[in-house]
């Protein structure tokens, strides 16, 4: 018993043409004879979707299916029977699986895209630079202008597959006969052949040359950042156009400063005396170090807002703020008299005075209940 067509192809009875044609196209590229040889399970998988396509993309075939099924593709019910002959090249028009129709592979195509991955410090990705980069890539040819011919001679129609850069094979099926195609052996898919190869590029069209690109950092830089380079790829074949440069940016970590977005952060060592009394602290920023004020009795882990010494925005204006956390580093190494003092100090200050408004015991008794 034949499967029904449609569940064949695996589509819907009210699908259209394209959706028929994208469902057999996926199960030829998986079933193929070419593709799979010697399995006769994928053999006749791809001669029955071939049946079901063959009926299915027929308008007038499809209708007499739909309306008496099998039945109607039988000759004997009067019906006529399927023309598999004229199912044509179905790999040369419908899916270019096997190198492509002819037609196709002969004109301009794209070059490739290349990716160049750029290291760059800290301060180079915050206010932005000008970097010499080294790319190499495939260029065309300039002395056979990617002809791939020596110059004053000219490429020569191919005698094997008359410059369609494919060979059409034809197979016997129980269905009836099935036109292929495949890529000319004799000049590789290019439907030319060069009696007399450049003596630069060998006949390639094509050189790999190492340019020297100037790459414009733009200020407010991340991470990761992509800056496209429209045409400095791959040269292009056959005259289509050149690929894209991809600059992928990578900031090297500083040794003081972290950054999140456009806001940076450092931290910022404070005496004893200095937290306890307070005054101006020198503090490293982007633009140099400047004074930062810090209050009276100024504890350690404080942060304070320094405006305008973050990164700059990398689109629009302004920039983003330097945050500073202030860390009390307790003196280490005193001498005799130093310690006598401090032992003096304590004796004289109450537990507010250590450890704020409430000590740490009056919270702890205040908790406890």
């Amino acid at each position: 018993m034949k499967r029904d067509y449609y569940e064949v192809l695996g589509v819907d009875k009210t699908v259209g043409a394209d959706e028929i044609k994208k469902a057999y196209r996926k199960l030829a590229r998986q079933y193929h004879p070419d593709v799979r040889p010697g399995d006769k399970e994928a053999e006749a998988k791809f001669k029955e979707a071939t049946e079901a396509y063959e009926v299915l993309s027929d308008p007038d075939k499809r209708q007499r299916y739909d309306q008496f099924g099998h039945a109607g593709m039988d000759p004997n019910q009067g019906f006529g029977g399927g023309d598999f002959g004229s199912f044509g090249d179905i790999f040369g028009d419908i899916f270019d699986i096997f190198g492509g129709g002819g037609s196709r592979r002969q004109g301009p195509r794209r070059g490739a895209d290349l990716r160049y991955d750029l290291s760059i410090s800290f301060e180079e990705a915050a206010f932005g630079a000008t970097k010499e980069i080294k790319v190499p890539r495939q260029e065309t040819c300039d002395e056979c202008h990617g002809s791939g011919a020596a110059p004053g001679t000219q490429s020569a129609v191919c005698p094997q597959c008359h410059g369609t850069g494919q060979v059409k094979t034809i197979q016997a099926t129980p269905f009836g006969r099935i036109q292929t195609s495949r890529p000319c052996n004799a000049c590789h898919g290019e439907g030319k052949i060069i009696a007399t190869p450049c003596r630069k590029c060998g006949g390639q069209g094509k050189v790999r040359q190492v340019r020297t690109l100037e790459i414009k950092i733009p200020a407010g830089t991340e991470d990761g950042l992509h800056l496209r380079l429209n045409g400095d790829g791959e040269a292009g074949e056959k005259g289509g156009p050149a690929g894209d440069l991809y600059v992928v940016i990578g900031v090297k970590p500083h040794k003081f400063f972290e950054r999140d977005g456009n806001e940076v952060f450092c931290e910022v060592p404070v005496s004893f005396i200095q937290a306890s009394l307070g005054g101006e602290v020198e503090v490293p920023t982007l633009d140099g170090s400047v004074k930062m004020k810090i209050p009276e009795g100024t504890q350690t882990g404080t942060m304070f807002r320094l405006r305008g010494h973050g990164i700059p925005y990398r689109r629009g204006s302004g920039r983003g703020d330097q945050h500073v956390k202030v860390l009390v580093v307790t003196p280490t190494k005193l001498t005799e008299r130093q310690k006598e003092l401090l032992r003096e100090f304590d004796a004289s200050t109450t537990p507010e005075q250590h450890m704020g408004k409430k000590s740490f015991f009056d919270k702890l008794r205040d908790a406890m209940g």
